[in-house]
């Protein structure tokens, strides 16, 4: 079984931690690469509804789970996981390890956070309020606190004072708000060090052992390719690499180990806080989907903005990351909506556009050229085989797959793991196990 990337295709929320759940029995490792509690990673199982933000969604499938060097940890936030993972009877202690050179979210960064959107008003990012940019922005200026600091006293406190002197404290203190005291992060880190420090160890070391025992790593993305540092809409975007490119990087592995992509994309979109949204469906069109598809963060509880399929969007998130296939989710969200409206270019000041243009203040101005198709009225949730689905949804899924110029090799048509289409030929095509029928 080919390593394999399950990657957002879109602006995050695109249903990754059902794809990784289904498809997580068939490897020996799942494995987070980027992003800390602002991801939201849903998986529902036998009537009941899980959340995470930090675990790998292959905590629940009994393999491996491992968070790398490019995440940021939050240990408040990854306690409450780790406890409801213990009321649902689901063993990690001996499965789950955390990178030493991961780095941690202090309270500090989500102050720091809050005040700057709030300094901004209007012009906000939308971000989460998490901490997530304040402790990459530290990583990135020599003053961040990883993992492994933590665990030292030590070197935790010398750390924090320079955090406090020229990082963070400093630029809290600007914005009129009084930082945290020395003492004050002192206890707070005495407080997570014993709840962490078994969790702890080389991650990289872990996963090349792995690698070279040819034993299959499933690496799992946060957020999407769109909210991507580099290519996606900047500044409205988040702090790290949502691409697959980035996973070498943050896990310390070399990039051939990265041997398949499947791209993750809404049958609609949907997109949180700021930016440029070129589909957003305005009124009870968009209400409806917010409504049917139950549209809110999973992290914040905020309501998403929803539109229809972008798939000048969807093709570019796809060429970014080399996507071997789709996997396209919430697609009997549209059972009912008549016609299915797909965006198939833009147009921007008299020109076409095929792919997204580099200003994200001209993505906000770019008009999208829409196709329109028929819908279909019947309810999907018990479809199984992708013959049996009716000839309007076959022709969306066709034309959906034209249009990204990539092969959809699931369809997910429920919540539940077993409300899935899995197309056998497309994921054998693509290198990827298709799941056996107990996983289904």
């Amino acid at each position: 079984m080919p390593n394999l990337a399950v990657i957002g295709g879109q602006w995050g929320d695109e249903g990754k931690g059902k794809v990784v759940d289904l498809l997580a029995p068939a490897f020996a490792v799942c494995a987070r690469y980027q992003g800390g509690p602002n991801a939201g990673h849903t998986v529902a199982f036998g009537g009941r509804t899980f959340a995470l933000h930090h675990v790998p969604s292959g905590i629940f499938r009994g393999v491996e789970c491992v968070i790398g060097a490019g995440a940021v940890l939050d240990p408040e936030r990854l306690s409450e996981e780790l406890e409801l993972l213990d009321r649902a009877g689901v063993s990690y202690r001996n499965r789950l390890r955390i990178s030493g050179r991961a780095h941690v979210i202090l309270p500090i960064h989500r102050a720091l956070d809050a005040a700057i959107e709030e300094r901004l008003g209007p012009s906000a990012i939308g971000t989460t309020r998490r901490g997530i940019g304040p402790a990459y922005a530290a990583r990135v200026q020599r003053w961040g606190v990883r993992v492994a600091d933590l665990l030292e006293p030590e070197v935790f406190a010398d750390r924090i004072r320079r955090l406090l002197a020229v990082g963070e404290g400093a630029l809290l203190a600007g914005l009129g708000q009084a930082p945290p005291s020395e003492e004050e992060l002192i206890a707070w880190a005495e407080a997570w060090r014993p709840r962490l420090a078994p969790l702890v160890e080389n991650v990289a070391a872990r996963l090349q052992r792995a690698l070279d025992e040819k034993r299959p790593i499933l690496f799992e993305g946060a957020q999407g390719a769109l909210l991507d540092l580099g290519h996606g809409t900047y500044p409205y975007v988040t702090s790290s690499t949502t691409l697959a490119g980035g996973i070498p990087a943050g896990l310390g592995i070399p990039p051939r180990a990265v041997e398949r992509v499947l791209a993750v994309v809404k049958a609609y979109v949907t997109r949180v806080g700021s930016g440029p949204f070129p589909t957003e469906a305005e009124g009870e069109a968009g209400d409806r989907l917010r409504r049917r598809g139950r549209e809110y963060g999973t992290t914040t509880g905020r309501p998403r903005r929803c539109g229809w399929f972008d798939a000048v969007a969807a093709r570019w998130a796809a060429k970014l990351n080399g996507a071997d296939a789709v996997a396209l989710t919430k697609f009997d969200v549209l059972a009912g909506v008549d016609p299915l409206r797909i965006a198939v270019a833009y147009e921007l000041d008299g020109g076409r556009l095929d792919e997204p243009p580099l200003s994200s203040r001209d993505l906000a101005r770019v008009r999208p050229v829409y196709e329109e198709l028929p819908g279909f009225s019947e309810p999907i949730g018990e479809v199984r085989d992708i013959e049996a689905l009716p000839r309007a949804a076959r022709r969306f899924l066709d034309r959906v797959e034209e249009l990204c110029g990539c092969p959809i090799g699931l369809i997910s048509v429920g919540p539940d793991r077993g409300q899935t289409i899995a197309v056998d030929t497309v994921l054998a095509a693509a290198g990827i196990e298709p799941p056996r029928e107990d996983h289904r």
